[in-house]
């Protein structure tokens, strides 16, 4: 269900990709309301479910063909335990959660084995002088080493812990008020690196009255700092951003940015940016811009003569970076819009119980390779369209399986029961191919393919839920 940076090897000549994937579907499984679950890899070619639902957590093994093998209950403190967030470790896996004492809400962390056995636990934080629950949020390492835990206070207040998850131990901890801070308004990213470093991206000033003033506020803080709090700003040279994604590039040690920006008006994408820096000297940093071409813009709006008339992308997202072995990226942005229609008015519904009804396109994705100095290698679109209604369109958009021969970004074709996939086969110099996946007719399929977890180079599981029944896909391309 999250983001991740593996490298992308970066391969002169590269084979030819056949259709010959294997796939494999669990039993179901009955999933209650307001349940969280997590698909563990074990490391060993099995499978585990973490399942948190009405105050029972559990773990279920599945075997290598997801046939379940066993089932185990967790004990966590007895004091009405809340559970934040399960998390992947290699073989073994981390329980984040908080409960209370003496009314004081303590942040804990169980670590088990594959087999679910409790390895370790120790506890982060008391807060005594808090009295509700926290919205923590986690961040995790690209090595799923270490992860950050972090939520605001009084609504400008940062209170974050970075902790090793390998060594279960605290590594810091920090409580810091930022000047003017408004979250919907700034915040857009808080990362950690595989060290436990902190990288904190504020976007300040992003409207056209202040477009000259308009920059980035990173604020970095660990190791790398011996302890301390940097602030480094990124001048945006008067261009406005209209979507940013962050990551950290841990291989070359680069704090890195792709995004979209905007020149008058932030309602719509014409052209992107991309940003490095090394983590220790920003004063390194390169940001370029490139306006789109018409011909780009022709080719991924050819169906929207209105949009076509602007010359700019009016409903788009950055979905993911990917790092080249090389200190350059891929940016993968997906054409995004939600649209509501009917009856709007909450009084309404609240007289007579009618909701109005939600659209939601998830479209062409389009990618573009970038060199370690911000020269664009290529640039490639790849057609999809997807449309559903009132689903917050969790069957949409696609999963990236990332191999050192090529980026495979596969896809439900139509958001229906009886259901084609498939699949881009994208190499390193931006050719790519076109081939169907699976057919899910006569399945009982509701495929997730946004929270896929890849397991191996070769392998990724993806859940299915249908009608508050969950069964665990398994495919090997």
């Amino acid at each position: 269900m999250k983001k991740s940076s593996f490298h992308f090897l970066l391969c002169l000549f590269l084979p030819l990709f056949l259709s010959s994937q294997t796939v494999t579907v669990s039993d179901q499984l009955i999933l209650k309301d307001e349940a969280y679950y997590e698909v563990i890899p074990d490391g060993r070619g099995n499978v585990l479910l973490f399942l948190d639902q009405q105050n029972k957590v559990e773990v279920r093994g599945y075997d290598h063909e997801l046939r379940k093998r066993w089932e185990r209950e967790l004990e966590l403190d007895k004091k009405r335990p809340r559970v934040i967030q399960a998390v992947p470790m290699g073989s073994d896996f981390c329980v984040f959660y908080e409960f209370r004492h003496k009314l004081q809400p303590v942040l804990k962390v169980h670590r088990y084995s594959p087999g679910a056995n409790l390895v370790d636990s120790t506890t982060i934080h008391i807060f005594e002088k808090l009295f509700y629950s926290p919205n923590y949020e986690i961040v995790v390492s690209e090595d799923k080493q270490t992860a950050l835990i972090w939520f605001i206070e009084d609504m400008d207040k940062f209170n974050v812990f970075s902790f090793s998850m390998k060594n279960m131990e605290l590594l810091w901890e920090t409580q810091f008020t930022v000047d003017d801070f408004l979250y919907q308004r700034d915040f857009v990213q808080m990362l950690t690196d595989n060290e436990g470093n902190m990288y904190l991206v504020l976007d300040r000033k992003n409207r056209k009255a202040k477009a000259d003033e308009h920059h980035f506020e990173v604020f970095v803080q660990g190791d790398l700092t011996d302890g301390l709090m940097r602030r480094h700003l990124i001048n945006m040279a008067n261009y406005l951003t209209f979507d940013v994604l962050w990551s950290f590039d841990n291989l070359n040690k680069n704090l890195v940015a792709a995004g979209l920006y905007s020149v008058n008006n932030t309602m719509r994408a014409e052209g992107y940016f991309f940003f490095h820096a090394k983590a220790d000297d920003f004063t390194s940093q390169q940001l370029k811009f490139y306006e789109f071409e018409d011909e780009f813009v022709r080719v991924l709006l050819e169906s929207d003569k209105e949009r076509l008339k602007h010359k700019s992308i009016a409903e788009v997202t950055v979905q993911d970076i990917v790092h080249r072995r090389d200190g350059g990226i891929i940016m993968i942005a997906e054409l995004y819009k939600r649209f509501q229609r009917g009856v709007t008015s909450n009084s309404y519904y609240a007289r007579t119980g009618i909701r109005p009804i939600t659209d939601y396109y998830y479209d062409d994705v389009f990618m573009i390779s970038l060199h370690p100095n911000g020269d664009e290698h290529w640039k490639i679109i790849l057609h999809k369209k997807q449309y559903s209604q009132d689903d917050d369109g969790i069957y949409s958009s696609y999963f990236l399986a990332k191999t050192p021969a090529a980026l495979r970004l596969v896809y439900n074709d139509e958001v229906k029961t009886e259901n084609t996939v498939s699949e881009y086969i994208v190499r390193a110099d931006g050719s790519f191919d076109h081939d169907s996946v699976m057919n899910t007719e006569r399945k009982d399929l509701g495929l997730l393919f946004r929270y896929g977890v890849q397991v191996s180079a070769d392998t990724f599981i993806v859940p299915s839920e249908r009608r508050h029944r969950l069964k665990l896909v398994k495919v090997v391309l």
